[in-house]
């Protein structure tokens, strides 16, 4: 028994009997298949029963390689199987000098912490480098930028709209002189040869030259192949806009090198100082003041623009200057600007007698142009300043001041040049996206300003203030400066110094040359010694500064190269290379004496010009005093002494100076300052020396190890101090000392240290010298009051490392790194006291998490993207270092002993260790017994659970004690270089210890080593913290990670392990803490999820970092295996979540993450062949197999598990399995949060695919496709994903309208037949199973109810361009055989999702491009006049409310709306407006080249199908459906190149199946014909030869089947003129050399000469060259509708013996009528066109529920008899070509009157639209489709009741007429002519009347026209001849008594009208108007042709009569 079903006629043999299970198996599996969507069983299809939502178990990574060595693949694939040897390498990268001298202290005693400081600072940085990383997504980014530089060098791609848009029309039109608008009605067709145009005469494009041969089809399609794989673009995804960089959660950057800390700089250059008098050398300084925070902000420069004469007066006082004190210009930095800044400038001279008044009043008085008049008081002014400098020249005293403001300064000169002229706004990407530190910072509010960018600015200041003896302290300067910026400063009113004083003031340049740092070292570039210095200034900041002390004196990482250690040469990153400036990383070691007062009131004696000298002594002896004291101006570099100025009789005077010291590196107990008080004696007198001693005071600098700093007021010795007297401070009353003022405090002064060695937090200081002396190991040792021995060190260690937390912010961020140095060397070597092992473990590790979270804290402000602290991952990545290693060293490093990290030390367990028999006297161990319910019980659970129950461990069960690959896990004993760790392991350490169990200690006694792991210690201490300290460590988890992973990865670069197996790398029982910790980590973002987001992403985030890391490091496997374990967490979790959707977020982006690594693609075992595991139980799909569409053998199911999200796949591709089953699960309908979770999963794919094709290492295509078979499950995907995908063809039912063609199990409703599911017969013929039992997603309907979230645009365009990918780059064998196995729907699906794609990828034109930009930024410009109409009132409501409802119109603006919404998705990411035109430019062509490559993948794709269809039984159904893939991508907008090969497929493809075109359905052939005629008159000669190639090879093959090729003849006639009635820019120019193309081949054509086949296309060419002969005159009447209707009415009625082409031009002028807004015509169009085809089909049959022709139609015109013209004698129905239209069938009958009504319904004539209607229902009854009837009744209901509701007719205007005379030679034809125009309603008689005079002035010219005003006839000879006139007349329709009978409605009185009536007044003697008795009234009728309404708006006037 056989069956036919569906549209494919397959025939099914059914045999008898067959299997009950296999039955059985049918019934269940088609009713599945029924029952859902593609997506129903997604969730639980698996070939090992392992639904999506779970993790399928991974395969032993390490055990696949061991069984497959790299050299089982052949050459560049050999590279995927492992990851590359030299992957892991130590880079040293030397901190080098920013100056040319290192600043290191010289050799010498040094204690421990300066020694441990330099060491530090000395080091080089430490990298454990991973070689490929920088391949990776997340270091190389795919940006906007990269992308643009990889679409560099793209082929321009040639479009024809864009060439059509670069040409004008046609040279025909303006080279024809026949202007005049001729009527068409009388006008005859042209005949054959006598056109405009001889076709005969035209030059042909030229010929393919292969064309004519007979070539075997296979030859052809290799041929084509080859053609289409030349000049492809090797990377599609470089064409497509670059990944959403808000998704890259993957996105990384290497931290910068530490360095040091610089604010906004401003160069200050000092170019001269004048006084009205010169007399004396006078010396400036410089500093900032911050007002606000009345704070001095930087230190002193000192400058001296004295003359040499005025130097020269010194010369008694001063050695040889050194150069650094002859600096004049100076880099100040400043931090935070702000307007409160000023610069202060300080005028000093040499003392002298008098008090400072004295002094000024020369140089207030005094000007410069009486220096004549002042000779002889200058010369005794200047006599006397010699005197002085010559006897006091070593003194100074104040003098004058000023300051400048210097937010003046910047906003006067304004931002700099380079801003304004800088291009538009860059969009920052990810990497720039980093949070301001503090350096970066302004002042918030409106005080921020900015140092940074202003003009330089060249001061003049001239108004100096002298200095008050009583007013010099800092408190009063600030007074002044505030007082300054008041408008009535009382400064003002004083009578000021004149001077002038030039300086320049300008940012600092980048890399001045001649600098020298604050400690007066050469910064590079210091091209020459002897130059000039510029002096950097140090900043003391007005606020804190965290930045961290890396150097002890200018060290910087940036220009150094790194040297590898452990591998070849290290290439820095491309991306690193470009840093800016060369810093210096910030340490130094400084000292500030600020001297404030002195008072020696009750001194007695002679002490009254006071000054102070300071000496920095090393010792009690004079002579040991040391240089460190920094000279100011003109003197040595470095002084043993230096002297405050001295205020002139003043016995308590206040100072403003500032000491700069250089502090010795090693600080003892017997440095001091010593400051000495003398009186100057400034009158010499005999016997009376220069200066007198008169009080001695000194400051110890170190105490209790400690330097000392801070405000200090000291009480002042008269006496020299005794003895010894440095140990003590001078608060210790010493007996026989005589003091002042009764040893009271008298002299103030405060000292302040920059130092990168002296903490100067008592929290620290405490805490590195415990460290230092624990290193050193000398006791007892001395802390403030308390002497701490052996016994007691370990009790105050343990107690300084909880007081850290206590630490003030700012010094434990300098400290930073030496801090966690000294932890991470407290955990990993414990100290050993008295011979016994103190282990601080734990301890060091809370101390550790809250020095993290202190310094986090501190740089908030300053956190990247992922929230990392900057400051922190530069510690890890380059400064931490095992301690006690030495990378440099020759053959690796020193022996290292290492002890792993235990846990066994519970409670029970003896505290005892020995070590040289001695015991532990501590242990880290932590308490763990907790409260019941406490935060820390999870974690304990957990832990318990690794002894007790390995089952529900975090680890997979393998690889629990005891499990398959347990054993791999543990090192033997020869692996690990500690004894210990052949220790009884068969108990887990965290069970026993929480289980409290004791265990003896071993036989052995370990080796004399106290050396642990970090990173096992680390993961030990982690697991087992307290909630407190674990909350610290989880908000920061990413720290402790990367540490984790760079301890790992020092441990294998430095022991030598890198060529050990992974297996055996790292012991159990660190593995089992990693899975331990990984789990409570995961589980912590599982519950905090819901409470704090923002931790829990962050969480998330490092912790699938971590595992990516690991991954580079330990077993994969093992790796695997807890992702699996984590999944496993979050789909527990997922069940009961109450926003899940959060959750998935979070685990895409874990995903994301963890795909991102490097050798992704080699971690998915690209290499191993796919082997799907036996089933667990007989399945469908292993007891009968399933069919496929092309073949009768069962498909390979190796091919299958390949395609799909099989178990095999997930299996073994485990990372791309997760990815994809992702982005599956996101797919789903019924997803929570669809869109975002769209977006990022297909963002995720997206994002790696363009990570391929960036990569050099996948650039060859064989190792491409191994790539893309990674991500075949995307095609399976996508397919079901169809319904759901944005509709980019624009067409109702376009989606599934391939996919329907071959299922015939589609249709739901009209399926209920006799025949049989085509999945049901497959399977009881003995083949096996249709769509469904698959392994993965079971296929349903295709047009299932699109139900859940449909993707957007913008998802549905990204997820194409990756299912393009894996086309493109996968084997093409591979997918011919996955199409082979496919069944009907899949393939349709398929099919469709390439029509999609074609839709999707179309280009969109250069205009396209300028036209979204043009609207966008009009968009902004409207909407701001907008705005400026509403505040000024200059429109008014009505104005108002015309713009919206137009705006609201269906037909207003419509195309501008539709096509901005098709392209908001694919506009290239650009927030700015206005583009260039470089830009656009650049858009375009890359939109070109995308469009190009997209369609030749489908292309490519089409081709794989057609090869895999040739044997198939359903290959007609399937050839169709590609071919209308085809014809579609022919059809749409595609370059040049593109059609050449679209083309030849086709060629190709008619030539192997032409039973297709001629044989079956005539749809396709008309279609094609369509096709190929556009092509045909392309302006681009390539593809017009390669059209014409394929319009002749498809007559020839037409004419070959039956020798007339009449159905391409009527095909192409018909295209032809539905062309030319609906294309506006068509150029017939170029169409006639394409015709005559065709009649060269067929001329040509040698095999075809015999026979008529060459007549027949004379005949066929000429009869297209009289229709083009017809579109140059409606070009002419392009602009005149009525005239171009008027043509298309003619050429219309001109085949009215050709069926078709008269059905053909009715539907054009139904679409010209469309667009300019005439529905009811273009509703008569259709009505005359469904009458043409009720004429047809009545001829054929005599159907009761069809009409009886024309005669049916007479209720809705009268007009439509005309269409009865056809009859038998003209016509045969059975004649080949006619009447063969889709058209001239029932199914085309009920469309055209379907068409009918929906225009009559936009007309408003729902009278009409009833009858219509009438018509329909009958057929539609007959095909019992009452869906459609449903809908029909639903339409009438709408009809009628608008009909109700506007019954008074005013609610609806049909139209206005017009009778429109024309009179003049001018108008030729149309001379003397009479119409009725219909225009629309509400015209008025003005509006018609201007339209038509406007158009005919422009046609004829200026003064030709003239309108005539009245009604009256006219007289032809008293026109001028010259002239056209044209008479218009309002008319009305006009009835007889008779008719209004039956008019009763307004409908009725509008509809059908034939007569019109216009009145003419008039009197007897002939004038128009006269008296009323005389006045008449002269009624004219007119009688038109046809009634209104018709096919055109005008109708000829054909009666006229006068009553």
């Amino acid at each position: 028994m056989g069956t036919e079903h569906g549209p494919t006629g397959l025939a099914l043999k059914v045999t008898s009997p067959f299997h009950r299970t296999v039955a059985a198996e049918v019934r269940k599996q088609v009713s599945r298949e029924r029952s859902g969507s593609p997506h129903s069983s997604r969730r639980c299809s698996s070939s090992l029963g392992v639904p999506l939502t779970e993790v399928i178990e991974p395969l032993d990574f390490e055990d696949v390689l061991l069984s497959r060595p790299p050299d089982a693949e052949p050459g560049p694939l050999r590279d995927l199987v492992e990851f590359p040897a030299d992957d892991l390498e130590l880079l040293l990268q030397p901190r080098e000098c920013r100056t040319t001298e290192p600043g290191i202290p010289e050799d010498g005693k040094l204690d421990a912490q300066v020694r441990a400081a330099l060491e530090m600072y000395t080091e080089d940085w430490i990298i454990a480098h991973r070689r490929y990383q920088h391949l990776s997504a997340a270091y190389s980014p795919i940006t906007l930028e990269t992308q643009r530089e990889r679409q560099k060098g793209l082929t321009r791609q040639v479009f024809e709209q864009d060439a059509s848009g670069d040409e004008r029309s046609s040279p025909d039109d303006s080279d024809d002189p026949r202007h005049s608008s001729g009527s068409p009605d009388d006008t005859p067709r042209s005949s054959g040869a006598s056109g405009i145009f001889d076709l005969r005469n035209l030059a042909a494009d030229s010929l393919l030259p292969s064309l004519l041969e007979r070539v075997a089809p296979e030859d052809v399609d290799r041929r084509n192949e080859a053609l289409r794989r030349q000049h492809r673009s090797r990377a599609l995804l470089t064409l497509y806009p670059a990944p959403d960089e808000d998704e890259a959660v993957e996105r990384c950057s290497r931290p910068e090198p530490p360095r040091e800390h610089f604010g906004q700089r401003i160069l200050v250059k000092c170019l001269s100082l004048k006084f009205e008098i010169e007399i004396e050398p006078i010396f400036g300084i410089l500093a900032l003041y911050d007002v606000r925070e009345k704070k001095k902000i930087s230190e002193n420069f000192y400058f001296d623009l004295n003359s040499d004469s005025m130097k020269g007066l010194l010369r008694a006082h001063g050695t040889h200057p050194a150069i650094s004190t002859l600096a004049r210009s100076a880099i100040f930095s400043v931090t935070y600007p702000s307007p409160d800044i000023f610069l202060v400038i300080k005028l000093e001279k040499v003392l002298q007698q008098g008090d400072i008044s004295e002094c000024c009043e020369p140089y207030m008085v005094m000007k410069e142009v009486d220096t004549a008049k002042n000779k002889e008081k200058l010369e005794k002014l200047r006599l006397a300043a010699e005197q002085f400098c010559t006897r006091l020249g070593r003194y100074r005293m104040p003098f004058a001041w000023t300051a400048v403001h210097l937010a003046n300064i910047v906003s006067s000169a304004g931002q700099s040049d380079r801003d304004s002229d800088s291009e538009g706004e860059r969009r920052p990407t990810w990497t720039d996206r980093r949070r301001r530190g503090p350096q970066d910072r302004t002042s918030s509010g409106d005080d921020a300003c900015s140092f940074s960018g202003f003009r330089p600015a060249t001061l003049t200041v001239t108004n100096f203030f002298k200095q008050e003896a009583e007013r010099l302290s800092d408190e009063d300067l600030f007074k002044f400066l505030a007082d300054m910026r008041r408008p009535t400063s009382l400064l003002r009113r004083l009578r000021p110094v004149t001077a002038q004083l030039k300086i320049d003031i300008s940012p600092a340049p980048e890399n001045p040359h001649f600098c020298l740092s604050p400690e007066l070292l050469h910064v590079k570039p210091y091209p020459d010694p002897r130059g000039r210095p510029t002096k950097e200034i140090l900043e003391f900041p007005a606020r804190e500064v965290y930045a961290p002390h890396t150097s002890y004196r200018g060290r910087v990482g940036h220009g150094s190269i790194p040297r590898c250690v452990t591998g070849p040469q290290f290439h820095p990153d491309r991306s690193q290379a470009g840093s800016a400036a060369v810093w210096s990383l910030g340490g130094r070691n400084l000292l500030y004496v600020y001297p404030h007062s002195l008072n020696f009131s009750s001194r007695q004696g002679s002490v009254r010009n006071l000054t102070v000298r300071v000496q920095y002594m090393a010792g009690e002896d004079p002579s040991q005093a040391l240089p460190v004291i920094f000279g100011k101006s003109s003197c040595s570099e470095f002084t043993r002494e230096a002297f405050t100025p001295v205020v002139y009789h003043n016995k308590s005077p206040e100072f403003y100076e500032e000491f700069k010291l250089r502090l010795p590196a090693c600080v003892t107990e017997n440095h001091h300052l010593l400051f000495t008080f003398y009186h100057v004696s400034c009158q010499p007198r005999p016997g009376t020396a220069l200066e007198t001693p008169v009080g001695f005071t000194w400051i110890p600098l170190l105490q209790h190890g400690r330097l000392r700093t801070g405000p200090f007021c000291l009480p002042v010795s008269v006496d020299q101090p005794p003895p010894s007297y440095s140990v003590l401070t001078p608060d210790v009353a010493l007996p026989g000392m005589r003091w002042v003022d009764g040893h009271k405090g008298v002299f103030s002064v405060e000292l302040t240290a920059v130092s990168s060695v002296h903490p100067q937090d008592p929290y620290l200081d405490k805490f590195f010298t415990l460290v230092h002396v624990l290193e050193e190991g000398a006791f007892p040792f001395r802390l403030k009051d308390a002497v701490l021995s052996e016994s007691t060190v370990e009790q105050e260690l343990r107690a300084s490392l909880v007081a850290l937390r206590l630490a003030s912010p700012e010094p434990l961020v300098a400290f930073s790194h030496h801090v966690l140095d000294k932890l991470v060397r407290l955990v990993v070597r414990p100290p050993v006291i008295g011979g016994q092992i103190v282990n601080l473990g734990r301890v060091a590790f809370e101390a550790m998490a809250h020095v993290v979270s202190l310094v986090h804290r501190s740089l908030e402000a300053a956190q990247d993207a992922r929230g990392h602290c900057p400051l922190l991952a530069a510690y890890v990545y380059y400064a931490f270092r095992l301690p006690g290693t030495e990378p440099s060293l020759p053959g690796g490093a020193p022996p290292v002993t290492l002890q792993p990290a235990t846990l066994a030390h519970g409670p029970g367990r003896p505290a005892s260790l020995y070590l040289a028999r001695s015991k532990s006297i501590s242990s880290s161990n932590p308490d763990l017994a907790v409260a019941p319910g406490s935060v820390d019980d999870e974690v304990s659970r957990i832990l318990a659970s690794k002894g007790i129950d390995r089952s529900h461990s975090w680890v997979n069960s393998a690889y629990a004690p005891g499990g398959s690959k347990a054993v791999l896990r543990r090192a033997p004993p020869y692996c690990g270089a500690d004894p210990r760790q052949a220790i009884d392991r068969s108990s887990s350490r965290t069970s026993s210890y929480l289980e409290g169990s004791s265990s003896t200690p071993p036989a052995t006694q370990p080796r004399p080593t106290v050396q642990k792991l970090l990173h096992e210690e680390l993961a030990l201490q982690w697991v087992v913290s307290g909630s407190a300290v674990r909350e610290a460590v989880l908000q920061h988890a990413w720290f402790f990670f990367q540490l984790m992973v760079k301890s790992m990865a020092l441990h294998l670069l430095l022991g030598q392990k890198l060529d050990t197996p992974r297996k055996l790398r790292f012991p159990g029982r660190f593995l089992d803490d990693i899975a331990a910790l990984v789990g409570s980590v995961g589980l912590e973002v599982i519950t905090r999820v819901h409470k704090d987001v923002e931790l829990a992403e962050h969480l998330n985030a490092s912790l699938a970092f971590f595992l990516s890391d690991l991954l580079s490091l330990v077993d994969r496997g093992f790796v695997f295996s807890l992702v699996r374990a984590h999944y496993k967490q979050v789909a527990t979790r997922l069940q009961s979540a109450p926003n899940p959707a959060v959750l998935l977020t979070l685990r895409m982006d874990f995903t994301r993450i963890l795909c991102g690594h490097e050798h992704y693609v080699t971690l998915n075992l690209p290499c191993c062949p796919l082997s799907p595991p036996a089933s667990p139980s007989p399945s469908i799909s292993s007891t009968t197999s399933q069919s496929s569409t092309f073949s009768s053998q069962a498909p390979d199911p190796k091919v299958i598990s390949m395609f799909e999200l099989s178990g095999s796949f997930r299996q073994q591709h485990f990372l791309a399995g997760l990815l994809l089953t992702e982005l599956a699960l996101a797919l789903e309908p019924e997803a929570e949060g669809a869109s975002l979770l769209h977006k990022k999963a297909i963002s995720a794919v997206h994002s790696l695919l363009c990570g391929h094709d960036a990569d050099p290492r996948y650039a060859e295509a064989t190792v491409k496709a191994r790539v893309a078979e990674l991500y075949l499950p995307l095609l399976s995907l996508a397919r079901d994903t169809l319904p759901r995908l944005h509709d980019f063809a624009e067409g109702p039912g376009q989606r599934s309208r391939l996919a329907s063609m071959l299922d015939s199990d589609t249709e739901g409703e009209g399926d209920m037949g006799g025949t049989i599911n085509p999945s049901v017969a497959m399977a009881i013929a003995g083949g096996p199973l249709a769509p469904g039992s698959r392994v993965s997603i079971s296929q349903g309907p295709a047009t299932a109810a699109r139900s859940g979230c449909a993707l957007s645009a913008e998802s549905s365009r990204t997820l194409l361009v990756c299912v393009l990918w894996v086309l493109k780059n996968a084997e093409p064998a591979l997918l011919q055989r996955w199409a082979a196995d496919l069944a009907l729907p899949q393939l349709g699906r398929l099919l469709d999702l390439l029509y999609l794609c074609l839709a999707a990828f179309e280009y969109k034109g250069k205009k396209a491009f300028e036209r979204i930009n043009s609207l966008t930024f009009k968009k902004s410009l409207d909407m701001k006049a907008r705005l400026e109409e509403a505040i000024l009132g200059t429109i008014g409501a009505r104005q108002e409310m015309v713009r919206r409802s137009r705006e609201r119109s269906p037909f207003g603006n419509q195309e501008n709306v539709r096509w901005r919404k098709s392209v908001t998705h694919w506009r290239q990411t650009s927030d700015r407006v206005d583009k260039t035109k470089d830009e656009m430019e650049h858009e375009a062509l890359v939109d070109g080249n995308l469009a190009t490559e997209a369609s030749l993948v489908v292309l490519d794709t089409l081709e794989i199908i057609v090869q895999t269809v040739i044997l198939s039984e359903a290959r007609e159904s399937i050839l169709g459906a590609v071919l209308k893939v085809v014809l579609y991508s022919l059809g749409s907008a595609q370059s040049a190149l593109f059609l050449q090969h679209g083309l030849a497929t086709q060629r190709a493809l008619v030539s192997k199946f032409p039973e297709l075109l001629f044989e079956e359905d005539t749809e396709l052939c008309a279609d094609l014909c369509l096709r190929l005629l556009r092509h045909c008159g392309s302006r681009i000669s390539a593809i017009r030869t390669h059209a014409s190639a394929s319009l002749y090879l498809l007559m020839r093959q037409n004419f070959e089947i039956g020798n007339n090729f009449a159905r391409v003849k009527m095909q192409v006639t018909m295209s032809l003129s539905s062309l030319v009635g609906t294309t506006q820019n068509f150029s017939e120019e170029h169409l006639r050399r394409s015709l005559k193309t065709i009649l060269t081949y067929a001329e040509e054509d040698v095999g075809l000469r015999d026979s008529t086949f060459a007549e027949q296309v004379q005949d066929l060419m000429f009869n297209l060259h009289m229709i083009l002969t017809d579109t140059v005159k409606m070009k002419e009447h392009q602009e005149d509708p009525e005239m171009l209707i008027d043509l298309m009415y003619r050429i219309a009625r001109g085949y009215q013996g050709s069926p078709d082409l008269r059905l053909t031009w009715l539907q054009n002028m139904a679409g010209k009528h469309a667009e300019l807004g005439n529905h009811a015509e273009a509703a008569q169009c259709m009505v005359h066109a469904a009458a043409l085809v009720a004429e047809y089909l009545a001829l054929l049959e005599d159907s009761r529920h069809l009409p009886v022709g024309c005669v049916s139609f007479q209720n809705i015109s009268s007009n439509v008899l005309e269409e009865s013209a056809i009859s038998d004698d003209i016509l045969s129905p059975d004649e080949e070509g006619f009447c063969s239209g889709k058209h001239f069938t029932e199914l085309g009958l009920v469309g055209l009157l379907e068409q009918a009504a929906a225009y009559f319904t936009m007309g408003g004539l729902y009278e009409a639209v009833n009858e219509v209607y009438k018509t329909l229902i009958p057929i539609l009854e007959a095909h019992r489709d009452y869906k459609k009837l449903a809908a029909v009744h639903g339409k009438l209901q709408e009809a009628f009741t608008k009909i109700m509701h506007q019954s008074s007719g005013w609610e609806r205007v049909f139209g206005t007429y017009f009778r429109v005379g024309f009179y003049g030679a001018r108008f030729g034809d149309l001379d003397e002519q009479e119409f009725v125009y219909k225009e629309p309603s509400i015209t008025k008689l003005a509006e018609i009347s201007h339209r038509l005079e406007e158009f005919y002035t422009e046609r004829f010219g200026e003064d030709v026209v003239q309108i005539i005003k009245d009604s009256n006839p006219v007289d032809k000879t008293k026109l001028d001849p010259q002239k056209a006139y044209i008479q218009i007349t309002y008319v009305e329709p006009h009835f007889d008594t008779y008719e209004l009978k039956d008019r009763v409605t307004y409908f009725d009185r509008n509809y059908g009208l034939r007569t019109f009536l216009f009145c003419t007044p008039f009197t007897p003697d002939g004038r128009a108007h006269g008296e009323l008795p005389e006045q008449h009234k002269r009624k004219t009728l007119l009688s038109t042709d046809h009634a209104f309404p018709y096919i055109k708006t005008r109708i000829r006037v054909c009666h006229r009569e006068e009553c």
